[in-house]
């Protein structure tokens, strides 16, 4: 059978809330377990007394076949045959009612006496000890109620000797009550099961003796599956005795380990308080005003996680921030008469909490504690050497200071211009490499990275003095197309969708390549509005487009910020919460010129983050197919007009070829008809050179003169 859960034993003695929220576990379990048995009782009754019921009618008609041959039917007569007949049938009746009353003793025995013990002797011993419990509880908490209202000026010490010996019996009243309380509450877990399967491991064996007496023919298999349960129940009974010897000898041992415990203020010698701790819990007295000079004080269950001071009321689940106390301030003070009391204060001086502690141990651990986190020594890596390092300076605040004022004003840190949005951790004082290393609490997001918590315009952050552009102006935009004067930029996209959210804030980031940044992102500033009180949210109409994310203002349709759709990166929504997504837009610029920074914005929305998602990303499908398009359409255009280009320049060429055969042709002529008017002036040449030869040296002259 699986393992029994069980509830601690050993953390009786300092009945935190989470013990406290586990005991009224079991005890709803119990009182769940109680109905159940009620009418599992109710229904094997039935079954009792439904069987008495029949062995009586069984015998009761033995006996009136039997008693047939003494009757004197006037229109009878006497039937030998009959009454021979009836006797035989009251035989076997007679025997069957015989075997009746063997399987109503024996779901007496085996049914009914094992639900019968567990509903009435150990149900109602868990109901007296549960009584007994509160019981010895509301007289523990009275006592040390009494005892933290003594008073430290003139005691009268038969009085506190009194409250003391109160508190002490109180509290070991209670110790016990509650570790034989949870014993008896570990133990039902053992008693159910056995309750459970001992009747009808009962009421089964009981049918089948009833059955064996008129057949042998019962199944083996039934009869090694009824033999494997009765080993289980003896297993169990085993294990329960067992396991009830070992709490038994465990409430012993934790009640003589216990005993010095039980006292509130234990003697310092023998208990002295360790100043290295960087984690503390247990019971304080805060104190509440209620007027302008009368209050009240409170006991809570407080714990330190982190940098954060928690606490929790006895019945809550979780436990809540009181104060976050890195480089806070805190010092012992004198508070209406009451002792151990020490008031914390925030480092910008605007919170603070008085708190009274139980002892002087307590006390003195607290205020070390506190002194040791707010340094911020629980970031380093050895947290207790660095604390043993500052145990001077916490010892110094034990002791109280004349003038709370001056205290907290030299700690208070200088007030500088600090920027509008909480930033998700803080710098700590010791400056190791180590503390500031721990700081970092994802290596997704930059540290000390504020956080932004309204809208503003990525424009008019970087660079106030820079005009807004055209789609952050104060233009109204209708985001369903349908405006009369100039034509919206989306007005031709495909996709037009708009969703209601509100703004939760954003942040830069180191990284975008995984969803595990918007996660981180989304943790981050929850956290920080929690811690710092932010519950305001800005609501928009968020419009999706293939070409852009706007944010519309719903009173006014202006449109508040625009992020282009190719800079959109990353989106993703919680895995827990659909409601809410975010996604990472890279921008140029930034804290850091000439480089580019992711931004991630965090938006709740009414259960459409997956939605929105899916929105944007058929937006950038849309998007990318149509890049896709335009680019092949580009280089379509481009190959024409290199085509283009490529057939001038045939043309071109041709042109040229032309011209040129052309001008060869025109050449050729022009040669042909040089050649024969050189001919022809070759024999006019000759016969004048033969004239001249006729003519002599006068008629040459006369020539070259007309000539």
């Amino acid at each position: 059978m699986p393992g029994i859960d069980k509830l601690p034993i050993e953390e009786t003695l300092e009945d935190s809330p989470q013990t406290r929220s586990l005991l009224g576990v079991f005890e709803e379990d119990a009182a769940a377990i109680s109905s159940y048995i009620n009418q599992l009782f109710q229904a094997m009754h039935r079954i009792y007394d439904a069987q008495n019921e029949l062995s009586a009618a069984t015998h009761l008609t033995s006996k009136l076949l039997k008693e047939y041959e003494k009757q004197r039917f006037p229109l009878g007569g006497d039937d030998e045959v009959m009454t021979s007949t009836l006797q035989q049938f009251a035989k076997v009746i007679d025997e069957l009612s015989s075997c009746h009353a063997v399987l109503s003793t024996q779901l007496a025995d085996a049914m009914m006496f094992p639900i019968t013990q567990f509903k009435e002797r150990d149900l109602k011993e868990i109901l007296t000890l549960k009584e007994v419990f509160q019981i010895a509880s509301n007289d523990h908490d009275a006592a040390t109620t009494r005892y933290s209202r003594l008073s430290k000026r003139k005691e009268n010490e038969k009085i506190k000797a009194e409250v003391t010996e109160d508190v002490y019996t109180s509290r070991k009243k209670q110790h016990q009550t509650m570790m034989h309380y949870f014993c008896a509450l570990n133990t039902l877990q053992y008693k159910k099961k056995i309750s459970l399967l001992e009747p009808l491991l009962g009421y089964m064996q009981a049918q089948i003796s009833f059955f064996k007496m008129g057949s042998e023919n019962l199944t083996e298999q039934l009869e090694e599956f009824l033999t494997n349960i009765g080993t289980s129940v003896q297993n169990v009974r085993r294990e329960m005795d067992c396991e009830v010897e070992n709490m038994q000898q465990t409430i012993e041992d934790l009640e003589v380990a216990s005993d010095p415990l039980y006292l509130p203020d234990p003697d310092p010698l023998k208990f002295p308080a360790h100043r290295n701790l960087t984690r503390k819990a247990g019971y304080l007295n805060t104190r509440n005003k209620t007027g302008l000079v009368s209050s009240s004080w409170e006991r809570q269950f407080y714990f330190t996680q982190g940098g954060n001071l928690m606490s929790q009321a006895r019945g809550d689940v979780a436990g809540g921030l009181v104060m976050d106390i890195d480089n806070c301030s805190v010092m012992a003070v004198d508070c209406e008469d009451r002792r151990y009391c020490f008031q914390i204060t925030s480092f910008d001086g605007k919170k603070s909490s008085i708190l009274q502690a139980e002892s002087k141990k307590d006390y003195e651990e607290w205020i070390c504690t506190i002194n040791n986190i707010s340094k911020q020594i629980y970031l380093s890596e050895n947290p207790e050497e660095i604390a043993a390092r500052v145990n001077q300076s916490a010892l110094e605040a034990v002791t109280p200071s004349p003038s709370f004022q001056q205290r907290h004003e030299s700690m208070r840190p200088a007030v500088q211009s600090r920027p509008p949005a909480a930033r998700t951790s803080s710098t700590g004082s010791l400056g190791s490499d180590s503390a500031l290393s721990a700081l970092s609490l994802d290596s997704l997001v930059a540290p000390d990275t504020p956080i932004q918590f309204d809208i503003i315009s990525p424009v008019s952050e970087d660079l106030p003095g820079q005009a807004k552009s055209s789609g952050q102006s104060g233009r109204r935009t209708n985001p369903f197309g349908e405006s009369g004067g100039s034509k919206p930029e989306t007005e031709d996209s495909i996709l037009h969708q708009l969703f209601i959210v509100r703004f939760l804030g954003s942040m830069e980031v180191k990284s975008d390549e995984s969803p595990d940044v918007v996660y981180e992102t989304m943790r981050q500033i929850l956290a920080a509005r929690a811690i710092h009180n932010v519950f305001r949210m800005t609501e928009s109409h968020l419009l999706v487009t293939c070409d852009c994310l706007r944010l519309i203002d719903p009173q006014t349709q202006v449109t508040r910020l625009q992020f282009p759709l190719p800079n959109v990166v990353l989106y993703a929504t919680h895995q827990e919460n659909k409601r809410l997504f975010g996604f990472v837009l890279r921008t140029s610029g930034g804290r850091v010129e000439s480089r580019q920074t992711s931004i991630c914005y965090i938006f709740e929305s009414n259960n459409e983050g997956e939605k929105i998602c899916d929105s944007v990303g058929l937006a950038k499908q849309i998007a990318f197919h149509a890049e896709l398009d335009r680019k092949a359409s580009e280089k379509q255009k481009e190959i024409d007009r290199v085509k283009e280009k490529q057939q001038k320049e045939l043309n071109k060429q041709k042109q040229i070829e032309k011209d040129l055969e052309e001008q060869s042709r025109l050449i050729a002529a022009s040669s042909r008809s040089n050649q024969s008017s050189t001919d022809g002036q070759f024999v006019v040449v000759s016969s004048s050179q033969s004239e001249d030869s006729d003519l002599g040296e006068d008629g040459k002259k006369k020539r070259e003169s007309e000539a």
